[in-house]
């Protein structure tokens, strides 16, 4: 199959050959791109052949032909539901530098946006959308727009260049604040047309990602001459169809210093619990990579799995097994674990934060105070320590790794590259290994959460011997 133009990215169904034993098509996920609305805009020679530093090589541009699978792992068997169904493998568009592009960079008015929480990378991604704009592809308007969406109407730019994002990515947090909440689309939109923005670029997590859906409809309704891409950002790693979201790699090497602080404190103490709280709202994967990645950690609880704690079976009788065994133990618990079984006042159960989100309890805290009196109760006179160790902050704050870094740079110049060929609405991301573009609408509403039926929760369950709380 041979595309050869932005509209034939968007072909429903490419024929692969004919195997009796294997599905026969797929599905390319529709990539919007600016001709979609205005087709009379006209394609130019990608400037990236007259750069004078670097010249493409045979192969450097992507093929409009070329995808990236959403699925690696088929069943082949004749009874599988991928064979009997004959259903259409999902594909999306490969991400990179295409040969023609549709912005003169004379003419581009860029803007980088940081929305929500922290995330370990946020610096680096604003650091390389800068250079890699700037000397891939000439482009000297760069914006920051700060204090996220709602700097967009309140605030005005500031001019980023080379020289001033040169060391942002060995700082932490983001240089351009961020904030939670502010999304007022209409006022968004007649900002970004007000600086004459044509290029905006929006980091943030999956409520990030729906503002982003909403201001894309919205420049796509006034028929604008401006594409908008997202880079998806959740140190919780729960944005879905992505391999993962950049700053999760460093959110879990850190955590690693939480729980080796917790086993010191818990092995140093007689009867000691070492209790670790780490982000993951609804989804428990820092969790889960942190405790695989420890082998000091006795039990994991995660919002993806139900468990109790009186009872045969239960959480205290487990750990009670554990002191007398070792004389000390280890949990790491997601943040937005056992949420249903801390009591809430009816005020508390409507509390919502800026972006609308439920405001959780402190399950950690909550799980300590339980365990004080579970041993009080059963244990009286007998020596016993909870260590609560809360490191989100500390997790959230600081500087990407290395690989985060890499992670960053290539999911930057991916957007660059994507923006500059006339897509919009979409995001780059990491799909099994191999960048690609996606619709942003597809990202926003796609969950990440933990498959406690597949091999890596078995893996969580062999290290810690923890049980399934299933009640008998």
């Amino acid at each position: 199959m041979a595309l050869s133009s932005p509209e034939a990215t968007i072909l429903n169904t490419a024929k692969i050959p004919e195997n009796p034993s294997s599905p026969c098509s797929i599905h390319l996920q529709k990539l919007p791109h600016l001709t979609d609305y205005l087709p009379n805009l006209k394609p130019l020679p990608n400037p990236l052949e007259k750069n004078t530093l670097y010249h493409p090589p045979a192969g450097f541009y992507i093929n409009q032909s070329e995808v990236v699978l959403g699925k690696i792992i088929l069943d082949l068997s004749a009874d599988s539901e991928a064979v009997s169904s004959h259903s259409p493998q999902v594909a999306y568009s490969r991400a990179g530098p295409r040969w023609q592009v549709f912005f003169d960079p004379k003419d581009i008015k860029a803007a980088i946006v940081t929305c929500g929480g922290l995330c370990p990378g946020m610096n680096t991604v604003i650091r390389e959308l800068v250079v890699g704009l700037w000397e891939m592809y000439g482009v000297r308007q760069i914006y920051g727009v700060t204090a996220g969406y709602r700097g967009f109407y309140s605030r005005d730019p500031i001019e980023l260049n080379p020289k001033l994002v040169h060391n942002w990515h060995k700082l932490g947090g983001t240089a351009l604040e961020t904030s939670r909440g502010g999304f007022d689309l209409n006022k968004i939109v007649d900002a970004i047309e007000h600086h004459g923005f044509n290029q905006v670029y929006i980091i943030g997590g999956d409520g990030t990602m729906r503002g982003a859906v909403n201001i894309f409809n919205e420049i796509q309704r006034r028929k604008l001459n401006i594409a908008v891409a997202g880079i998806p950002k959740t140190v919780d790693n729960d944005i879905g169809i992505i391999d993962r979201s950049f700053g999760f790699q460093t959110a879990v090497e850190m955590a690693q210093q939480a729980i080796n602080a917790a086993h010191v404190e818990a092995e140093s103490a007689v009867n000691g619990i070492g209790l670790v709280k780490l982000m993951g709202r609804s989804t428990g994967h820092i969790a889960l990579h942190a405790t695989l990645s420890s082998r000091d950690v006795d039990c994991c609880l995660i919002p993806e799995i139900d468990f109790y704690l009186e009872g045969e079976g239960g959480l205290f009788e487990f750990l009670e097994k554990q002191l007398k065994e070792n004389g000390h133990a280890v949990l790491v618990v997601a943040e937005g674990a056992g949420q249903d079984m801390i009591p809430r006042t009816e005020a508390q159960k409507e509390e919502r934060d800026e972006s609308g989100n439920l405001v959780f309890l402190d399950f950690g805290a909550w799980l300590k105070s339980e365990l004080k009196n579970w041993w009080a109760r059963d244990h009286a006179n007998e020596l016993f320590t909870v260590k609560y160790i809360d490191p989100t902050y500390m997790i959230r704050a600081v500087p990407a790794n290395a690989t985060d870094n890499l992670y960053c740079t290539l999911v930057a110049y991916s957007a660059i590259h994507g923006v500059m060929a006339g897509y919009t609405g979409f995001v780059s991301g990491l799909i099994n290994g191999n960048y690609a573009y996606i619709p942003v609408e597809e990202v926003a509403h796609a969950r990440n959460e933990v498959n406690t039926k597949d091999h890596k929760w078995a893996w969580v369950r062999s290290v810690t011997n923890q049980p399934d709380f299933v009640k008998p």
